[in-house]
């Protein structure tokens, strides 16, 4: 049994809900005249197709109503959720009847714009609504009403802003995910556009692990917005998808493997970071990707390894690790155009090998000057691109001669 009420009590209950009744029956005129300086106050309000403006004015007035019902419950409990506060209460009975596709059409800013000129208008015809006696109290409620749908508003645009987040991180592990199983297609490629792909040349995929403490959506956020901003900074789009304890990151615009890996190293935690080699779009990304995943489990065989580091740059790793396609890499591209291109290259080379590198002990086997291993040697490295005297490149011919070898 509800408690007694003392006069003082009582007096304001009569004046909330008279104050209430007098706005209630004002509701069409005053929405009315809020829709009325909207259409001369903002233009971006006479650019909305009709439907979008019929539920503008669907929210003008729920919001008159909802002071109103505000006003009955008694406006000392605002903040309370389920008394008239700030809470979802609230939201819901002013946005409710909009579609959540009109928080994507109207901004925040816009929206404020909306409120504003609705509590301005509610507060100039105070004085015709109520009694003069009433109407200083009434102004006073307003204004509170007033900071009670800003909140409102507030967590409407909030919510609507975590739900989009978290269906574009889904979205862009979607396309991430395709493209290193190998499955891009026009679907893959509209999803990517939806979250912020402009497919503006070259692609390259890079690999590394992720920061330490990274392990709950707030920090993936956070962590794929730093990659887009270095990546941006670097004048490159960038998709981002955490898949374990791996950091996978597509980046398009890319005209150089290394430098392109280089603009999101930081955002890696400790260890390698690998890129793959550079394709020409995200249909193809997929090969960057099984090269840089390659070089990226091969990548311990290499301590020393730069960081960031080509997948080519780890070719001896991951033939060792039983890659194929790295086999087929030195067979194809570096040992079959050495042997086509004079054959004596591959012999020169061989026993240059033998030899321990030595140039005159080459000569005296080969019976030739040593000026001409030395002419050869360049030769070899203008063809294959690799350098028989960087211990590196010196590995990586060792490994293509003896392939190509067992390949013929």
């Amino acid at each position: 049994m509800p408690a007694p009420q003392g006069p003082a009590t009582a007096r304001r209950t009569e004046w909330r809900e008279r104050c209430a009744s007098a706005v209630s029956r004002s509701t069409g005129a005053l929405s009315s005249a809020a829709v009325t300086r909207m259409e001369a106050e903002h233009a971006w309000f006479a650019d909305l197709d009709a439907e979008n403006r019929s539920w503008v004015g669907l929210i003008l007035q729920a919001g008159v109503r909802g002071f109103a019902d505000w006003l009955r419950r008694g406006e000392a409990t605002a903040g309370a959720p389920d008394q008239g506060g700030h809470g979802p209460a609230l939201a819901a009975s002013v946005f409710g009847a909009a579609p959540r596709t009109l928080a994507g059409i109207i901004t925040l800013a816009q929206t404020v714009d909306l409120v504003r000129l609705t509590i301005e208008v509610v507060e100039s015809n105070v004085d015709a609504m109520v009694d003069p006696a009433d109407a200083p109290d009434l102004q006073v409620a307003v204004s509170r009403y007033a900071r009670e749908v800003a909140f409102a508003t507030a967590e409407v645009y909030a919510r609507a802003a975590e739900a989009r987040g978290a269906w574009d991180a889904r979205l862009e592990a979607l396309v991430v995910d395709a493209v290193l199983r190998a499955e891009a297609d026009e679907t893959v490629l509209s999803r990517a556009s939806a979250v912020g792909w402009e497919a503006r040349g070259e692609v390259a995929v890079v690999l590394g692990d992720v920061a330490a403490g990274v392990g709950d959506p707030a920090a993936e956020t956070g962590l794929f917005e730093e990659v887009r901003r270095c990546a941006r900074t670097a004048g490159l789009d960038a998709l981002c998808a955490v898949q374990g304890e791996r950091l996978v990151v597509l980046l398009g615009g890319v005209r150089d493997a290394r430098a392109a890996a280089a603009a999101v190293t930081p955002t890696f935690g400790p260890g390698p970071v690998v890129v793959g080699p550079v394709v020409a779009d995200l249909t193809r990304a997929h090969l960057s990707a099984r090269a840089a995943l390659s070089g990226y489990r091969a990548a311990t065989g290499w301590p020393g390894a730069p960081r960031p580091v080509t997948s080519v740059e780890l070719l001896p790793e991951r033939v060792l690790a039983g890659d194929g396609h790295a086999r087929r890499h030195l067979v194809e591209d570096v040992y079959r155009p050495l042997a086509a291109e004079r054959d004596i290259l591959v012999t020169t080379l061989a026993a240059w090998f033998a030899h321990a590198g030595s140039t005159e002990a080459t000569a005296r086997g080969l019976f030739v000057h040593p000026n001409t291993v030395r002419y050869r040697l360049r030769q070899v490295a203008e063809v294959a691109g690799l350098d028989p005297h960087d211990p590196r490149d010196a590995l990586t011919l060792q490994l293509a001669l003896v392939l190509g070898r067992q390949a013929d």
